[in-house]
């Protein structure tokens, strides 16, 4: 999967994942914290600044526990971490052995993918179902593994008659997939009828930097950024008025108090005092989660898709404007 940076903390109970770390240390950097629940909170900071699947590792029983509250902000941002933790040995667990922690039943709320590997015939399995989960749901995965179990060879790999080996690959491939003409010209309509356009742009947009300043220039309106989106622009871009909410700007939230359109693109910026009153401004949403649609403010059309294709949606869509009816108040917008 291309995995080449872990993050964890040791323990007995991942003794035989740490050697194999050991042996193999020109492949994979294994970064150690201090606690486990640091090293939950910096695979979510790796895939939120990479891109890529970031990678946590503890121990049975508490180490396991204390990446909970990392984990959560992996989920709650929509950061795809994998989360490998120890068990108790493979016959002992349920038996109130030492830190005999549940731990595939613990975390399975945090978890979109929660499981124990039952030996070598199993893990590839595992592995490839968990890494596919993070990245394409954008959320936690979880495999534990018994401690004696870690120390067996593929030479010890019964394998069930079903279990045909080869049979899973290791290939994610990431949807790019753009709305219909019709419902993009359902969103470019009230964007070109308005007259105060404010694009609210979250960490969905982080890899469409291009695409949102065009089309901030062409609709004369303000990008206002949610603390995840902070990177979609620079901050010194004379399109931004700055953040937005509790550690946000004034012009930014009279941006949003004046706006009569507004497209959220890429967010679920979760203060909802902070929008638009309800049927002040018409409302567009990109969003890559049809189930967040309307999630925070009530939505006219919803747009699914990653943001950079839906924004790369023919020119002729959205009418360039002259007027710069928010953008030319004052310096102060700027």
């Amino acid at each position: 999967w291309g995995v080449d940076t872990i993050f964890g903390f040791p323990g007995d109970g991942v003794n035989g994942i740490f050697e194999a770390l050991r042996t193999h240390q020109d492949a994979i950097r294994f970064v150690q914290v201090r606690h486990e629940e640091a090293a939950a909170f910096a695979a979510c900071g790796y895939a939120k600044y990479t891109g890529r699947l970031g990678v946590c590792l503890a121990t049975s029983g508490p180490g396991g526990i204390h990446l909970l509250n990392g984990l959560y902000d992996a989920k709650c941002d929509g950061q795809p971490v994998l989360a490998i933790t120890g068990h108790t040995f493979h016959d002992l667990i349920g038996t109130h052995g030492q830190q005999d922690v549940d731990l595939s039943r613990l975390f399975m709320d945090v978890a979109a993918y929660s499981e124990r590997v039952m030996g070598p015939a199993h893990v590839i399995n595992v592995i490839d179902e968990a890494v596919k989960t993070a990245l394409g749901r954008r959320t936690v995965a979880h495999v534990t593994i018994p401690k004696d179990v870690q120390e067996w060879t593929s030479k010890d790999a019964a394998r069930s008659d079903a279990n045909l080996a080869g049979h899973s690959a290791n290939l994610f491939v990431a949807a790019r997939s753009a709305p219909p003409q019709a419902v993009l010209q359902q969103a470019a309509d009230p964007i070109n009828v308005g007259t105060r356009a404010v694009i609210l742009a979250g960490r969905g947009c982080l890899g469409a930097r291009a695409e949102v300043l065009e089309l901030a220039d062409k609709v004369a309106g303000p990008i206002v950024k949610p603390l995840l989106g902070k990177g979609v622009v620079p901050d010194d871009s004379p399109f931004t008025t700055g953040g937005i909410g509790l550690l946000g700007t004034a012009p930014s939230q009279d941006a949003m108090t004046e706006c009569d359109v507004l497209l959220i693109a890429g967010s679920s910026f979760p203060y909802l005092e902070f929008y638009p009153k309800p049927s002040q401004a018409k409302t567009i949403q990109i969003e890559i989660d049809a189930t967040r649609t309307g999630l925070r403010h009530a939505v006219d059309v919803g747009l699914v898709g990653d943001c950079a294709t839906v924004l790369r949606a023919p020119p002729p869509l959205v009418a360039p404007r002259a007027e710069r009816a928010i953008l030319g108040q004052g310096p102060d917008r700027t």
